[in-house]
């Protein structure tokens, strides 16, 4: 456990020094192996790693997903969202932020990708909010928090990977995903209210409301037909979800060219973004899955299995204490390395307590509920300084906005996802009423 804990140290020191997350990983787990076991077994390690993890056909939902939600970010979907919810609460205080917490939370639906929502909703709704005079703290702290609920509400990457890493059953933690990013949308507004009502000069302007066009109705229909294709398929026995990756994007294929809001040029874009994410989403996953081996191999998850036992912590503390680990974690590494990195440690302790609770009582559902409570805590990550993924996204698209306008602006939406968080944690029902 010793040299488990020194890689893990010397990872975080080579992430503060800016080598790529990807690359740091596979150099410690490999040469960590390579000292371990020996250097020819690490370079075959090493070497299946990346084979594997390029011929696994179960990982072609990453591409595919990704895909899906750049065709509709690229045929103007977005946009008919927003204007959507706009109609909804554009007469409200505040309410252009909550129309863009209520697009992000629909475009998600559809979409699978926390970034992807973010870039695109910033470019979409920050005007409008600007042309209003709403602060720019309050408007970016809405996009960036709208935008993690792509990792939550299905389909989702992140519960896809869990469930590849767990072997659990994707579609039951698709629907554990979706009352817990309902809940996420209402703690959003409900933010936003208090907000607005604690700072009025964060929205000092009501913003107008236009009467919804047909292609506003048309976005709001299409997002809404492609998630219960998706959900009914998968559930219907039509496709499984490897299937459901393929069938989204040939359907928002479909859509996108149908409403005449897809181009040549954002055909185009959406394949060399969707190309790009995943060629660094790969990355990641092998690099993981390597640093995975090598912990592994030294007996870490064993390790920490028998200090639970035999301290005879509480399952609930345990649990807070992992929780606690995913937080600070949180501040310093990307939530799909977070993931990849920690879900082969801490997943053979989870399954092995027994919470007392009869909605507990299956292993099966212990592994739904912790599944939904590790994305919920990568959600706050990506709002989380120093690194918070989806504040860099905005920064990126908002070059004029200081970052830490922008990380101003997410802690009111921080301290909504921490008491969600506490939430799913003491009330399980949330997360597997729909599951199981």
């Amino acid at each position: 456990m010793t040299v488990s804990l020194i890689a893990f140290a010397i990872l975080l020191a080579m992430v503060f020094l800016r080598v790529p997350i990807a690359f740091a990983m596979a150099i410690v787990g490999g040469i960590g192996f390579g000292i371990l076991r020996g250097w020819e077994p690490a370079g075959a390690m090493v070497g299946n790693a990346v084979y594997e993890t390029g011929l696994n056909y179960s990982l072609s939902v990453v591409p595919l997903f990704i895909f899906m939600g750049n065709v509709l970010a690229g045929s103007g979907i977005a946009q008919g969202l927003f204007a959507a919810a706009d109609r909804i609460f554009g007469r409200m205080r505040g309410g252009l932020a909550m129309a863009t917490v209520l697009s992000c939370g629909g475009f998600s639906a559809v979409c699978g990708s926390s970034l992807a929502t973010a870039a695109t909703m910033s470019k979409v709704a920050m005007p409008s909010m600007r042309r209003f005079g709403y602060s720019d703290s309050l408007a970016t702290g809405a996009i960036a928090a709208g935008g993690t609920l792509g990792i939550l509400i299905p389909p989702s990457v992140v519960l896809i990977l869990f469930g590849l890493l767990t072997e659990a059953d994707i579609g039951k933690l698709f629907l554990a995903g979706i009352i817990p990013g309902v809940v996420g949308i209402l703690g959003y507004l409900l933010a936003v209210m208090v907000a607005v009502r604690l700072k009025p000069d964060l929205a000092p302007k009501v913003g107008e409301v236009h009467p919804m066009t047909r292609r506003d109705v048309i976005s709001v229909l299409a997002v809404t037909a492609l998630f219960v294709f998706i959900m009914v398929g998968i559930y219907g026995g039509l496709f499984t979800p490897i299937e459901a990756a393929g069938m989204g994007a040939a359907a928002a294929l479909v859509i996108a060219f149908a409403t005449g809001g897809m181009t040549r040029g954002a055909l185009w874009t959406a394949f060399l973004d969707s190309a790009t994410a995943s060629a660094m989403i790969f990355a990641i996953i092998i690099g993981a899955e390597i640093f995975s081996n090598f912990v592994t191999f030294a007996g870490l998850p064993d390790s920490l299995t028998e200090i639970v036992e035999g301290l005879g912590l509480s399952p609930w503390l345990v649990m807070l204490l992992i929780v606690a680990i995913y937080l600070v974690l949180g501040c310093f590494l990307e939530s799909l390395s977070m993931i990849l990195l920690t879900v082969p440690v801490f997943y053979p302790v989870i399954s092995n307590l027994d919470f007392g609770l009869a909605v507990l009582s299956d292993p099966e559902a212990v592994v739904t509920w912790f599944a939904i409570i590790v994305v919920v805590v990568t959600e706050i990550s990506l709002i989380t300084p120093p690194i918070g993924m989806n504040v860099f996204v905005l920064r990126s698209v908002l070059p004029d906005v200081p970052l830490r306008t922008i990380f101003r602006g997410v802690y009111v939406f921080w301290l909504s996802d921490i008491l969600r968080l506490a939430l799913i944690i003491f009330v399980p029902w949330l997360s597997l009423w729909l599951a199981h």
